[in-house]
């Protein structure tokens, strides 16, 4: 199982991940001359990417892009790409190139496919991936008992954006998402997982030990990724 790192307090959490990140980035830039950052949705991120928005790097050479994206255009209160926009791509980083997976169509899976080829051409791989988890242990829109888990967490499909559709029976998630695969975080430098709070530590501690085929953390695990988890136990 990856070690888990503990920070203090949620200052020093939010720092340690923001520090990684932008480090990653920065050796990419010099590297490649380019890199790319995926971030994720949600609430959790918001600190992490106001400290990453101030680094001192040339973020006229990094694309950003997502992890996962409800299927909403941009301008509706759910969209990751808006908080995206919002948090990180402000300051310095309001310099950086930006790639949306939402893209109107005829249905979610057309949408995929264009989000695929797209970031296909824009990049050849991840440097920099921010993951969060949902108490149910979800990374990405890699839900339990969805019919596309499967696909999402095989690791010898090529990089994709997949459609996710809503799930039944009260099951998550509440609307359709777009979602890269396992393929895709494979490629990156460095994946750092920002987790909150005794009880998601308990899941993340829980699902290492899981199938790979139906859990998205074995799955990380199992596929080599080059995970860093960083938590603390306090709330935001």
């Amino acid at each position: 199982m990856s070690e888990i790192e503990t920070l203090p307090t949620p200052e020093a959490w939010a720092d340690a991940c923001a520090g990684r990140l932008t480090a990653t980035l920065g050796e990419a830039l010099a590297d490649a001359g380019s890199a790319t950052f995926a971030g994720s949705g949600g609430s959790t991120p918001a600190p992490i990417y106001a400290r990453m928005a101030r680094a001192e790097l040339d973020w006229s050479r990094i694309t950003t892009t997502l992890i996962d994206e409800r299927y909403v255009p941009e301008d509706h209160p759910d969209s990751n790409a808006a908080l995206l926009k919002r948090t990180l791509l402000i300051d310095r980083a309001a310099a950086a190139r930006f790639l949306p997976l939402f893209h109107a169509s005829v249905t979610v899976d057309r949408a995929a496919a264009v989000a695929t080829r797209e970031l296909a051409t824009a990049v050849d791989r991840l440097d920099a991936v921010l993951l969060g988890m949902g108490e149910d242990g979800h990374i990405c829109s890699m839900f339990p008992e969805s019919p596309t888990l499967k696909t999402l967490l095989t690791p010898k499909l090529k990089p994709a954006i997949c459609g996710v559709p809503p799930g039944r029976d009260g099951l998550a998630p509440s609307r359709e998402r777009l979602s890269m695969n396992l393929a895709w975080l494979m490629t990156a430098r460095q994946v750092v997982l920002a987790i909150t709070g005794k009880q998601k530590r308990a899941v993340f501690e829980r699902d290492a030990a899981g199938d790979p085929m139906v859990t998205p953390i074995a799955a990380l695990l199992a596929a080599n990724v080059p995970l860093e988890v960083i938590w603390t136990e306090a709330a935001k």
